[in-house]
């Protein structure tokens, strides 16, 4: 069991902000993280569990110990005539998932295409866009307390999956490191194409009978239009929630505005673009420092190189506090701090 010491996170983290981890263990296996689990009972040391560092904003040098999901492989677990089970290790890349499932013809996943991030990450934030969510294909997870060191299944009830929301964010933040996930994919088309541009986008390459490999291609052509690259320009994607409002706030807005983007929820609520509400204050490709709002998507906070993780915090917080002042309502940080 290697651990290193003042290891720097800069190749682990989107934003691209040097902090350095006073302790760093790239875990790979059960033997060695149940050790590693059982030594930091020993110890005082803050703990944190990495997955792809894409969904985190670091803001200083971390003093204590980060767990970095390396665990890897995707295999079939099981079949049956209308579904193909597949589990996929936490340290995985998302993405990779999403072509290895796309690449064999099997639905449930292709609108999540191009989310970055690592899948033990996935269950932690209920991953979606596009009208879809992992809570959708979800079977099971196998995760290991940090504290005892014993492994558990967790299953679609257990986790508790809300909005971009889950047990792992809320009760038992921090207390499981995600060892596998398995997924339940469908064998026929079962196209998603309601959310978005998806259609459009179809329409455009005439395209009427799409095949999982066309959606997915279109998503990530949709995506790499609007998300910067984070090997060029550092950022998190999504830095805030999309808001849950009453159907009476949409039309007081819609008393305002000419045209207010929405989706709906249920009877009573709707979704409203949160990058919607943030480039009406005005900062949509408006830069501060060396952070900024996206110009082609006002949700993106980016790095343009020289901001520290408090500076990229304290524009969220400038956001946070015009929409609020504007519109009377709180929008959300989609990003973990640390």
């Amino acid at each position: 069991m290697q651990i290193q010491e003042n290891f720097s996170l800069l190749a682990f983290n989107t934003f691209n902000i040097d902090s350095k981890a006073a302790y760093y263990y790239a875990a790979e296996d059960i033997a060695g993280l149940k050790s590693l689990f059982k030594q930091q009972q020993e110890t005082s040391y803050p703990m944190f569990l990495l997955g792809g560092g894409s969904n985190i904003l670091l803001l200083g040098d971390y003093e204590g110990l980060v767990v970095h999901n390396q665990f890897k492989g995707i295999k079939v677990v099981a079949e049956d005539e209308q579904h193909i089970y597949v589990e996929a290790a936490g340290g995985e890349v998302w993405h990779d998932l999403v072509r290895y499932t796309v690449d064999h013809g099997w639905w449930g996943i292709e609108n999540l295409s191009l989310i970055p991030g690592s899948v033990g990450a996935a269950p932690i934030q209920n991953i979606g866009a596009y009208g879809a969510e992992l809570k959708d294909v979800f079977v099971t997870l196998i995760a290991m307390n940090t504290s005892t060191g014993k492994l558990a299944e967790f299953t679609l009830h257990d986790c508790d999956f809300g909005y971009r929301d889950s047990i792992f964010k809320q009760e038992l933040k921090g207390q499981y490191f995600i060892i596998s996930v398995t997924i339940r994919l469908s064998k026929a088309p079962q196209p998603k194409l309601s959310y978005g541009a998806i259609n459009k986008s179809l329409e455009q390459k005439g395209i009427k009978e799409p095949t999982v490999l066309q959606i997915s291609d279109t998503i990530c052509e949709i995506r790499s239009s609007k998300l910067p690259d984070p090997k060029e320009l550092g950022n998190s994607g999504s830095f805030f929630k999309n808001v849950i409002v009453p159907k009476e706030k949409l039309a007081e807005l819609e008393g305002h505005y000419e045209k207010v983007p929405s989706y709906p929820v249920d009877e009573h609520s709707v979704k409203l673009p949160t990058g919607w509400l943030i480039e009406q204050c005005g900062w949509k490709g408006k830069r501060v420092g060396q952070t900024g709002a996206y110009a082609k998507q006002a949700l993106v906070l980016v790095n343009y190189g020289q901001a520290t993780g408090r500076e990229i915090f304290q524009l969220s917080e400038e956001i946070k506090d015009s929409v609020r002042e504007k519109f009377g309502i709180d929008i959300s940080r989609e990003v973990t701090l640390v």
